[in-house]
Parts: C-alpha cells; structure tokens; sequence
C-alpha cells in the first residue's frame, strides 16, 4: 500500500515539474522592471545578494575547514581560554562595516523610492472588495476597474484564457516619460496595490493615504499587469491591475475620450431603453460586478452572500430594491453602488436581477427611476 501511495505521489510531483506551463513561470529572481527605480532595486538586491553569499563562503568555510583540520582523530585538542579581547573586536567590526557597506546603497534607493515631488500625473487608487478605483486627479476622469475573466473560466465549464485572472474591463493608463504619483487608500479592508515591472508595491489601508511613483520611460509603452499583495478576503485572487503606458499624445486623447464617455453616459440616462436592451446589458453588468458574491446564477454563497434567485428583494418592492444596490445594506458585505455604476448600469441589472433565474417579475427599471432615487 505504501508503494503504490508512493508511486502516485512521485508520479504526481514529476508531472508537475515537467508540465511546460509550469517550466515557462520558473522564476528563481526578482524581475528587473522597465523603471529607473526598478533597475536600482534590482542592483541592489544582486549586490546584498553576493554580500550574503560570500558571508556565507566564508562563515561555512572556516567551519567546515576547522571540523575537517583540527578533528579528534588526527589528534586535534581544543584550545582553553576564557576570553579574547581581540577575537570579540574583530567579530564586531566586521559586521558593523557590512552593515554600513549595505546601508549605504539602501538608504540611496529608499531615498529614490519615497521621493514622490514633481509628479506630472496624479493618481488616487482605492481598493474595494474586490476592484479598484481610479480617480485622475484634476482631471475630472475617475473609474472602477473590474475582473473580467468568466465565471465559466474560474469553474472550469471552459478552457482558461491567456490571461486568466489578470484581465480587467478598464486599464489604467498612464504616459510615459512623466511622473506618476499614486495616491493609494482602500475603502473596506487593506488590500495592496503591486506592479512587479514598475516596482511599485504599496498597502492600502482604510482611512489613510500610501504615497508611490513611478517614471516609465519613452519607448517603454505597453500593457504591465500587477494584483492585489495582501489577503483581502474571500476574492482576494480576483481584483488584478491592469496598467497601459501610453505616449504622452495618446494619454491626452484617452483623458479626452474618458470626458465625452462621460457626458455622452449622462445623456444616455434620459434616453428610452426596451426591455431586452435592459436585460442584455444587465447580465453583462451583472457577471462583471455581482457575480462574485451572488453568484453566476443567482444562487448565493451561504449566508454573508445570499441568493438573489427567489429572494424577497428581487420579487419585493422594487423602491427597495433600488435603494439597497445604490446605497447598499449597513451590517452586511452588500457594498453601495451609486458609485460604482452608472445611472444606466444600475437600471439594467436591477431589470436583470428581478427577471432572471425565474424571478420573472416583468419589472423595468428605468434610468429616469434611479436619477430619482439618488435625489
């Protein structure tokens, strides 16, 4: 029993370390990054890296040397003293002068990393459970970013994607060849905001403001995706980054764009919207913003989640209905979405969630009734 046991177990672990997804991760060091501030980290931790090593040569040299030279056989005695006034010294300098060797250079990067003045960009990052927000500031752009890997991909109905758990509805975008100040706070619980290739790692904590920068230089644009680094609750694998270096022109039209989405977004909620525009965009609003919690078919998870298929909110009073997604439910998880959402999106999953998983209740919400229920 014990071989076979044995068997599975070794054939288990050779599977593993063979699999070719798992040979292209296999990473032994910290990334370099594409930030000046990066690179220095990463000098940095090479060079306390081959202070430790050879620390360790030689401390384990001598050991295994005196083991090996001065052992009992080759009729080696110990040596008895008391003290050594000279001995005590040397053990104490060495140390204090690899100590200072080392904090020079850290206390050189530290000063580069906390060195937050002179941004060109200013970016307020808020995390919630479980998205971001970003809010540009100064320039009337402000958003929530969102998981959009499928519910059918985390459950394994279908085959992952590329970018499985590290994809996301709205990107933030920055220019390149400025400074970016992130100004980084959470709104429920600590979460932490972290991009590996811009060395930007910072906690966000409730009721208190992380200061971070980063410089991606000209010719560096792209798409570097990051997560949250602290254990934020049940989604905390869900809530990734996505951040888009742009040329400084580009930026500027993006920021343009952002502007017109908006007021366009604000015209659109005085429109007319058909039931199954309603319903269609809700589903969508739905598995991007309360799946999550409620799950992909309405179901619930246990009692901090309850379901919304057959629940008293979705076939009760839809007044109440409204007023518990847009302000969202003192005492429980259920978050406030006024902020979160558009006047339009609100509509629509509120349409979705009163008619779908057999609710059936025929109700429309409109987004004139949600104008109304904010004033």
């Amino acid at each position: 029993m014990f071989s076979r046991t044995w068997q599975r177990l070794s054939s288990v672990v050779l599977g593993l370390l063979s699999a070719p997804a798992v040979m292209a991760d296999w990473e032994l060091n910290m990334p370099r990054g594409i930030t000046e501030v990066s690179q220095s980290i990463y000098e940095l931790h090479m060079l306390i890296f081959w202070i430790c090593v050879w620390i360790g040569v030689v401390v384990f040299g001598v050991m295994f040397y005196s083991i090996f030279k001065h052992r009992k056989s080759k009729g080696a005695v110990a040596s008895k003293f008391h003290e050594s006034l000279g001995l005590e010294l040397l053990w104490t300098a060495v140390p204090t002068v690899i100590l200072i060797a080392m904090a020079i250079p850290a206390t050189t990067v530290l000063i580069q990393m906390y060195d937050t003045t002179n941004a060109d960009v200013d970016i307020k990052v808020t995390g919630h459970q479980w998205k971001w927000q970003y809010d540009y500031l100064g320039e009337d752009v402000g958003f929530f970013s969102n998981l959009t890997t499928s519910q059918d991909e985390i459950y394994n109905r279908t085959e992952k994607g590329e970018n499985y758990l590290l994809e996301v509805d709205k990107h933030v975008v920055v220019p390149t060849g400025q400074k970016i100040r992130f100004l980084i706070t959470s709104n429920d619980v600590i979460h932490a905001w972290w991009v590996p290739e811009i060395a930007v790692k910072k906690d966000a904590i409730p009721g208190y403001i992380n200061e971070s920068w980063a410089l991606i230089p000209e010719g560096q644009e792209g798409l570097y995706r990051g997560q949250c680094a602290e254990l934020c609750g049940v989604d905390h694998g869900f809530m990734p980054i996505v951040l888009e270096a742009v040329t400084a022109d580009q930026y500027q039209i993006w920021l343009d764009d952002q502007r017109a989405a908006k007021i366009a977004e604000a015209a659109a909620a005085l429109g007319d919207f058909s039931y199954d525009e309603l319903m269609t965009k809700g589903a969508d609003v739905y598995a991007r913003s309360c799946a999550a919690c409620h799950g992909g078919e309405g179901a619930g998870m246990g009692s901090v989640f309850p379901a919304l298929a057959g629940s008293p909110v979705a076939l009760g009073d839809v007044t109440e209905h409204i007023n518990i997604v847009i302000n969202g439910k003192p005492g429980t998880a259920m978050q406030a979405f006024a902020a979160q959402l558009s006047d339009v999106e609100l509509a629509a999953v509120i349409t979705y969630e009163r008619n779908a998983w057999g609710n059936d209740t025929g109700d429309t919400v409109t987004p004139k009734m949600i104008i109304d229920s904010k004033e």
